[in-house]
């Protein structure tokens, strides 16, 4: 299952996209949010239970304002950069 997290405004659209079936819930992209927007939760794949990366319910709210500071104006995505297993990446389309 593929969660896309994002929003669109006058700079572009931007997405934080979480493969669940990639994420083993190690938790290194929470301990390296400077947010603190992502959290472990059980989520049901494949007929199983998984403890996978999702964003807060309270900053799924906010997104914009909460990912902003990390847009990818580089590839160093701090959530991204840290993912052994590439669960994480980014999208950005500027206007």
């Amino acid at each position: 299952m593929i969660t896309y997290y994002g929003y669109t405004d006058g700079s572009g659209e931007y997405y934080l996209v979480i493969d669940a079936e990639k994420c083993d819930g190690c938790g290194d992209c929470i301990q390296i949010c400077p947010q603190k927007a992502l959290k472990i939760e059980e989520t049901f794949i494949d007929l199983e239970d998984k403890m996978v990366a999702v964003v807060t319910e309270e900053h799924r709210k906010k997104i914009r304002y909460t990912c902003s500071p990390c847009k990818p104006d580089s590839e160093d995505v701090p959530c991204v950069k840290i993912c052994k297993k590439r669960a994480i990446t980014s999208i950005w389309k500027p206007k």
